[in-house]
């Protein structure tokens, strides 16, 4: 499913956190791992661009690595205000959720 941009937006900085909260990772991996889970028009211009949001904000450690293949890589790692952020996603996410569910029922309800 195509999602707009617009409303993807609001989330992927949430689900960038909580693929680094799994472990130290890069920007590639990132990237894989959202076109894995589906979100396919997602490209590493635009992972890129949250990873320096996110390194702006202070929210994530980077540690520059050697690769075998090519350029040091920056890997990322959460630290406490990246953690706090990512809580703060999900009880939005959850909050967010809640209400669009109970909207839902009303639509369904008005429909019947």
């Amino acid at each position: 499913m195509k999602i707009s941009t617009e409303l993807l937006k609001g989330v992927l900085e949430g689900i960038v956190l909580q693929k680094i909260s799994a472990g130290e990772t890069y920007g590639y991996e990132i990237t894989k791992y959202l076109n894995d889970h589906g979100f396919e028009d997602v490209v590493e211009g635009t992972v890129y661009t949250i990873l320096m949001r996110l390194e702006k904000n202070q929210l994530v450690a980077i540690e520059k690595k050697k690769s075998s293949i090519g350029p040091a890589r920056k890997f990322y790692r959460l630290n406490a205000a990246g953690e706090a952020r990512l809580q703060e996603f999900w009880q939005h996410w959850h909050y967010l959720n809640a209400q669009m569910t109970q909207l839902e029922a009303e639509k369904n309800d008005d429909l019947a």
